[in-house]
């Protein structure tokens, strides 16, 4: 189980959320969104300070991380996070 969090992802995620060499973005589960591991269940993200980290993945300065109480989600897989350049999003996928 691991979090893999790819270069373009992370250009994308520091220059849309305005991050800073230093910062913690967590990756949590809530309710709704297109989630293809759990109905009705999705991954939000969110700047935060971590408090009990499973996982994590340090890109360009930022720390991008899972609490121990969300890992139930990706049920023993990894996650990725990459950024589809044609669509300028960025995808989840649980694998």
């Amino acid at each position: 189980m691991r979090l893999i969090v790819e270069q373009p992802a992370a250009r994308w995620y520091k220059t849309e959320m305005e991050l800073k060499d230093g910062d913690f973005i967590r990756i949590y589960v809530r309710l709704g969104g297109c989630g293809s591991v759990h109905p009705g269940l999705s991954l939000g993200v969110t700047k935060d300070t971590p408090r009990s980290p499973a996982l994590s993945e340090t890109i360009d300065g930022i720390t991008y991380y899972i609490e121990e109480d969300n890992l139930w989600y990706l049920d023993n897989q990894s996650l990725r996070i990459s950024f589809d350049e044609q669509y300028e999003e960025i995808m989840m996928a649980v694998e």
